[in-house]
């Protein structure tokens, strides 16, 4: 019999403990129970799971009194248990969720996170991150002060004291449009609130910023995917606008983060772009399902606007496994990979000959990222913005340039390489997309 599904199973024992930790008796007065703060319902949730108590004869249904099981899954590897997710439902409508890490039956690492019911939606509070004997070692806590500012709070396992603070979402700085050509960057989004961006923002008649989020649906594109959870978020797109910042000193940046949850809005991506006169869009993204492209490339078919987009990084040949958007076979998309400053292709770098048409240097980049700090990194998301950068150049000096003809002048600086020998690539390399 699996181990999850016997007397002695994890979720039995923290949904039977988690009656008398979190909620107390039967006899327990619901008015005690709603003050209990998210921090104290954490450590208990935490301390259970590590319990050494037996389930009895209660049901899992009925174990947390005035509160309900909303769902449990168990996820099992060589026939043993790997992890385990638990989401309850307590007084009041908000909500906790306990997923156990576990490691040859034991558990390796808990999580334990709340969430705060308001006005019938349920917003991600604290995260408490505890070790396999159920040590609280950090925490996590989302800040929503008056909108649009969202804050991450990165603690120590008192779930108190602050370690630093991150920004999730914020006001966009005052400016006006800086003119040049307009370029949207497709990605995480931005941190617009950083110096070397807030001038660079285009914006429409009001000197509203017109990047837009198209994965939370508001007007505040701040970096980070958030896709492996609301505490977690990957900063990407700050790191990649910034060698565009770098290399295209007169263009405008306009920040678009992409719709993860619904890839059907990459047209409303193109539409917006059409109807602010946005000419490039850099798409260091990507993804191996052709259907979440389906919309975005009947969208961008025949428009006079040039999609450079990556490669990918799965050191793979795209023709024979296709990444879209790289893939996609559309006149008006200029696909990039990763060289080396020699002009072979980068380690872990997708290429292809039929999908792939260039090599760009992006190995070792500088970078400066969400926080402001400077960096170092590689791939073939950063040889897009140096694509951009030299087309953003191309279009400042002529304007009437057509899409299809801005693609050829770009195409026209390749040179062959003098170590990829194979046509890994369609076209060749451009040893110095930088200069002019």
């Amino acid at each position: 019999m699996s181990s999850y599904i016997t007397k002695t199973s994890w979720s039995g024992k923290i949904l039977f403990i988690l009656t008398s930790f979190l909620l107390g008796s039967a006899e327990t007065k619901a008015e005690e129970r709603s003050s209990q703060s998210a921090k104290t319902v954490l450590e208990r949730a935490i301390s259970s799971v590590c319990a050494d108590t037996p389930l009895t004869g209660f049901s899992i249904q009925n174990a947390v009194p005035q509160s309900w099981l909303l769902n449990e899954t168990s996820i099992p590897a060589s026939g043993l248990l790997a992890r385990q997710d638990i989401r309850l439902v307590l007084p009041g409508g908000d909500e906790l969720t306990v997923e156990i890490r576990l490691a040859g039956g034991s558990p390796r690492q808990n999580r334990a996170t709340y969430y705060r019911n308001e006005n019938n939606a349920l917003l991600p509070s604290v995260l408490a991150i505890a070790d396999g004997s159920c040590v609280i070692r950090s925490a996590r806590k989302i800040r929503y002060k008056d909108e649009p500012w969202v804050l991450l709070d990165q603690l120590q396992g008192d779930m108190e004291t602050l370690r630093w603070t991150e920004t999730l979402q914020a006001p966009w700085p005052d400016g006006k449009d800086p003119g040049g050509a307009r370029v949207a960057f497709v990605d995480s989004g931005l941190a617009y609130d950083l110096p070397l961006f807030r001038d660079r923002l285009a914006r429409d008649n009001d000197g509203i910023p017109i990047g837009y989020d198209f994965w939370d649906m508001d007007p505040w594109p701040y970096d980070g995917d958030t896709s492996r959870g609301a505490f977690l978020p990957v900063r990407h797109g700050t790191a990649v606008a910034s060698v565009f910042a770098r290399e295209a000193a007169n263009a405008a940046l306009v920040p678009f983060r992409y719709p993860r949850p619904d890839m059907s809005r990459m047209a409303d991506i193109v539409t917006r772009a059409i109807d602010h006169e946005i000419r490039i869009l850099a798409m260091p993204l990507g993804s191996n399902s052709e259907k979440d492209w389906t919309e975005f490339a009947q969208a961008l078919q025949d428009q006079n606007i040039l999609a450079i987009v990556s490669a990918g990084n799965n050191g793979r040949d795209i023709d024979a496994q296709p990444v879209y958007p790289a893939a996609l076979d559309l006149d008006n998309i200029l696909t990039v990979t990763s060289a080396d400053g020699f002009g072979r292709l980068a380690p872990g770098s997708n290429w292809g000959n039929t999908s792939v048409d260039l090599m760009v240097p992006a190995e070792n980049i500088a970078v400066t990222d969400f926080r402001g700090a400077a960096g170092v990194t590689s791939g073939s998301s950063y040889a897009v913005p140096r694509l951009a950068a030299l087309a953003a150049r191309l279009l400042e000096q002529n304007p009437g340039l057509t899409a299809l003809e801005l693609k050829e002048l770009i195409v026209d600086r390749a040179v062959a390489s003098p170590f990829e020998t194979d046509n890994r690539v369609a076209v060749g390399w451009i040893p110095d997309p930088d200069k002019d």
